[in-house]
Protein backbone atom coordinates (compact mmCIF):
# COMPACT_ATOMS: atom_id res chain seq x y z
CA UNK A 1 0.00 0.00 0.00
CA UNK A 2 2.70 2.55 1.10
CA UNK A 3 4.37 1.77 -2.45
CA UNK A 4 1.16 2.58 -4.20
CA UNK A 5 0.64 5.82 -2.13
CA UNK A 6 4.57 6.67 -3.16
CA UNK A 7 4.25 5.66 -6.86
CA UNK A 8 1.19 8.10 -6.91
CA UNK A 9 2.71 10.74 -5.26
CA UNK A 10 5.83 10.69 -7.70
CA UNK A 11 3.56 10.64 -10.79
CA UNK A 12 1.61 13.32 -9.42
CA UNK A 13 4.60 15.32 -8.44
CA UNK A 14 5.79 15.03 -11.82
CA UNK A 15 2.87 16.26 -13.66
CA UNK A 16 2.52 19.28 -11.31
CA UNK A 17 6.66 20.05 -11.95
CA UNK A 18 5.91 19.52 -15.56
CA UNK A 19 3.23 22.07 -15.73
CA UNK A 20 4.56 24.61 -13.36
CA UNK A 21 8.35 24.23 -14.73
CA UNK A 22 8.69 28.32 -15.36
CA UNK A 23 6.77 29.25 -11.98
CA UNK A 24 8.71 26.70 -9.61
CA UNK A 25 12.08 28.41 -11.80
CA UNK A 26 10.97 31.72 -11.80
CA UNK A 27 8.82 32.89 -8.92
CA UNK A 28 10.35 32.66 -5.41
CA UNK A 29 7.30 32.72 -3.38
CA UNK A 30 5.75 30.01 -6.05
CA UNK A 31 8.86 27.66 -5.76
CA UNK A 32 8.80 28.26 -1.55
CA UNK A 33 5.42 26.92 -1.57
CA UNK A 34 5.99 24.05 -3.87
CA UNK A 35 9.30 23.24 -1.25
CA UNK A 36 6.95 23.30 1.32
CA UNK A 37 3.85 21.01 -0.04
CA UNK A 38 6.47 18.56 -1.15
CA UNK A 39 8.36 18.52 2.11
CA UNK A 40 4.73 17.97 3.90
CA UNK A 41 3.58 15.33 1.66
CA UNK A 42 6.72 12.92 2.19
CA UNK A 43 6.42 13.64 5.97
CA UNK A 44 3.31 12.22 5.96
CA UNK A 45 3.92 9.28 3.72
CA UNK A 46 6.83 8.46 5.87
CA UNK A 47 4.58 8.73 8.50
CA UNK A 48 2.09 6.57 7.41
CA UNK A 49 4.93 4.17 6.66
CA UNK A 50 5.86 4.17 10.28
CA UNK A 51 2.85 3.34 11.25
CA UNK A 52 1.86 0.42 9.40
CA UNK A 53 5.22 -1.04 9.78
CA UNK A 54 5.81 -0.10 12.74
CA UNK A 55 9.58 0.96 12.12
CA UNK A 56 11.25 4.18 12.56
CA UNK A 57 12.24 6.02 9.04
CA UNK A 58 15.71 5.29 8.44
CA UNK A 59 18.44 7.99 7.00
CA UNK A 60 18.26 5.66 4.05
CA UNK A 61 14.26 5.91 3.56
CA UNK A 62 15.51 10.26 3.89
CA UNK A 63 17.78 9.96 1.54
CA UNK A 64 15.85 8.08 -1.56
CA UNK A 65 13.00 9.92 -0.71
CA UNK A 66 15.14 13.41 -1.32
CA UNK A 67 16.87 11.69 -4.12
CA UNK A 68 13.70 11.12 -5.97
CA UNK A 69 12.64 15.28 -5.28
CA UNK A 70 16.03 16.30 -6.55
CA UNK A 71 15.08 14.55 -9.93
CA UNK A 72 12.40 16.40 -9.95
CA UNK A 73 13.92 19.97 -9.75
CA UNK A 74 12.68 20.79 -6.00
CA UNK A 75 15.61 22.11 -4.75
CA UNK A 76 16.41 18.94 -2.42
CA UNK A 77 19.28 17.67 -2.18
CA UNK A 78 22.02 16.34 0.50
CA UNK A 79 24.80 17.82 1.28
CA UNK A 80 28.04 16.52 3.15
CA UNK A 81 29.53 18.49 5.78
CA UNK A 82 32.85 16.87 7.45
CA UNK A 83 31.19 13.75 8.44
CA UNK A 84 27.48 15.09 8.65
CA UNK A 85 24.94 14.40 5.61
CA UNK A 86 22.34 17.88 5.37
CA UNK A 87 19.41 18.07 3.85
CA UNK A 88 19.57 21.17 1.90
CA UNK A 89 16.02 22.37 0.52
CA UNK A 90 16.88 26.07 -0.38
CA UNK A 91 18.72 26.10 -3.97
CA UNK A 92 22.04 28.48 -2.13
CA UNK A 93 24.92 27.15 -3.32
CA UNK A 94 27.32 26.44 -0.01
CA UNK A 95 31.31 27.33 -1.25
CA UNK A 96 34.20 26.41 0.77
CA UNK A 97 34.20 29.35 3.51
CA UNK A 98 30.39 28.14 4.30
CA UNK A 99 31.80 24.29 4.67
CA UNK A 100 34.33 24.68 6.55
CA UNK A 101 32.50 27.05 9.00
CA UNK A 102 29.88 24.15 9.28
CA UNK A 103 32.37 21.88 10.31
CA UNK A 104 34.07 24.31 12.93
CA UNK A 105 30.44 24.36 14.34
CA UNK A 106 30.45 20.77 14.97
CA UNK A 107 31.99 20.60 17.78
CA UNK A 108 29.82 22.72 20.08
CA UNK A 109 26.96 23.88 17.82
CA UNK A 110 28.34 27.21 17.70
CA UNK A 111 31.04 29.16 16.23
CA UNK A 112 32.14 32.94 17.35
CA UNK A 113 33.84 35.76 14.83
CA UNK A 114 37.22 35.54 17.05
CA UNK A 115 37.07 31.75 16.76
CA UNK A 116 36.50 31.77 13.36
CA UNK A 117 39.32 33.75 12.79
CA UNK A 118 41.72 32.23 14.95
CA UNK A 119 41.14 29.06 14.21
CA UNK A 120 40.85 29.15 9.97
CA UNK A 121 43.79 32.08 10.04
CA UNK A 122 40.56 34.82 8.20
CA UNK A 123 40.06 37.79 8.50
CA UNK A 124 37.44 39.44 10.49
CA UNK A 125 35.63 40.82 7.32
CA UNK A 126 35.98 37.45 5.42
CA UNK A 127 34.37 35.59 8.71
CA UNK A 128 31.77 38.07 8.94
CA UNK A 129 31.11 37.78 5.16
CA UNK A 130 30.39 34.17 5.61
CA UNK A 131 28.64 33.86 8.70
CA UNK A 132 26.20 36.75 7.72
CA UNK A 133 25.61 34.38 4.16
CA UNK A 134 24.64 31.43 6.56
CA UNK A 135 22.32 33.44 8.69
CA UNK A 136 20.65 35.16 5.61
CA UNK A 137 20.00 31.69 4.26
CA UNK A 138 18.71 29.96 7.75
CA UNK A 139 21.10 27.91 8.24
CA UNK A 140 22.69 30.12 11.64
CA UNK A 141 21.31 31.88 14.28
CA UNK A 142 22.36 34.47 16.38
CA UNK A 143 22.56 34.59 20.12
CA UNK A 144 23.48 37.78 21.98
CA UNK A 145 22.94 36.69 25.36
CA UNK A 146 26.34 34.64 26.53
CA UNK A 147 27.43 36.16 29.49
CA UNK A 148 31.14 36.52 27.98
CA UNK A 149 29.33 39.30 25.91
CA UNK A 150 30.26 37.58 22.46
CA UNK A 151 27.87 37.03 19.47
CA UNK A 152 27.78 33.04 19.14
CA UNK A 153 26.65 31.98 15.36
CA UNK A 154 24.52 28.68 16.55
CA UNK A 155 23.88 25.74 13.77
CA UNK A 156 21.44 23.94 14.54
CA UNK A 157 22.04 21.65 11.82
CA UNK A 158 25.29 20.27 13.16
CA UNK A 159 24.62 20.85 16.59
CA UNK A 160 25.06 17.75 18.92
CA UNK A 161 21.55 17.22 20.65
CA UNK A 162 23.52 17.90 24.02
CA UNK A 163 24.56 21.40 23.43
CA UNK A 164 20.91 22.15 22.13
CA UNK A 165 19.55 20.81 25.72
CA UNK A 166 21.72 22.06 27.77
CA UNK A 167 22.86 18.49 28.79
CA UNK A 168 26.10 16.69 28.44
CA UNK A 169 23.85 13.27 27.65
CA UNK A 170 21.39 12.10 26.97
Amino acid sequence: MMKEHLSTFRSQLEDFARKHKNDIRKNPAFRSQFHEMCAKELCNLLRQRRKSDRGVVSEDDCLRAISKLKVLGSGFEVISVGKKKLVRSVPTELNKDHNEILELAQGQGFVTVDQVERQLSWTSGRAIDALDTLLDDGLAMIDDGHKDGKRRYWFPCVSPISSLTGTDSL
